[in-house]
């Protein structure tokens, strides 16, 4: 498998993750493999409704508060996707909302370089 294959694996599970486990999947998605770390960028999750409360800092602090809550819940089923594609032990994983843009950066750290693992 090459890197670029294994990017589109990657932002088909994350995508399939979004709508299962968060209700809505992105408009666009995409995955970079980095090294030791997985970057992958979602733009246009959030529903008419999340974008809407999301017009003041109360609606802004409860959005946040429920997409952390629900991510958090869903973790482990996220990581258990990612290690179908990578075969490889996830370290950690973070994850923030840009209500501002209505985008969503999930990084994943991983115990080595995937990048040497893949085809040229």
């Amino acid at each position: 498998m090459t890197k670029g294959q294994a990017e589109a694996k990657i932002s088909e599970a994350v995508s399939k993750f979004e709508i299962e486990f968060m209700g809505r999947g992105p408009k666009q998605i995409r995955t970079l493999i980095f090294q030791d770390m997985i970057v992958i960028r979602l733009k246009g999750f959030l529903s008419q409704s999340e974008q809407k409360l999301a017009e003041n800092s109360q609606g802004v602090e409860l959005l946040k508060k429920v997409r952390v809550t629900l991510f958090e819940s869903a973790r482990s089923c996220l990581e258990a996707l990612i290690k179908e594609v990578v075969d490889i032990d996830i370290i950690s994983t973070y994850s923030d909302v840009s209500t501002k843009t209505g985008e969503k950066i999930i990084v994943i750290t991983v115990g080595e370089n995937l990048e040497d693992r893949f085809d040229k």
